[in-house]
């Protein structure tokens, strides 16, 4: 039962804003590393941004620092993207995943993530 799920997902134009949700259950994110990563078709999956455990350090790709930003609400259990100022090279499947060990550090890299939402479309397009 330990799951996660990602919505918010839509077509925007170039410039908008879109916030994704990450819903957790059967753990509690505040201890747990979350990542936010991409796949654009015919690219490779890639890490956007993570948040670590309680008191951990946050990270962003080079690429969206400046326009997403990630956050967690502890009482929803839910870890969020907000993503401003939009760009059509944003555009692909985002997924959320959660480190099953209970640490503070957070990479952008898949491993060791060990949860793996779903995914939801975000096309950024005029």
């Amino acid at each position: 039962q330990l799951q996660l799920v990602e919505s918010g997902g839509g077509l925007v134009q170039p410039g908008g804003s879109l916030r994704l949700s990450c819903a957790a259950s059967g753990f509690n994110v505040r201890d747990h590393p979350i990542g936010w990563f991409r796949q654009a078709p015919g690219k490779e999956r890639e890490g956007v941004s993570c948040i670590g455990g309680s008191a951990g350090s946050n990270n962003y790709a080079d690429s969206v620092k400046g326009r997403f930003t990630i956050s967690r609400d502890i009482s929803k259990n839910t870890v969020y993207l907000q993503m401003n100022s939009l760009k059509p090279e944003d555009t692909a499947v985002y997924y959320c995943a959660a480190d099953g060990s209970v640490q503070g550090r957070c990479p952008l890299s898949e491993n060791p993530y060990d949860y793996w939402g779903q995914g939801t479309q975000v096309t950024v397009s005029s």
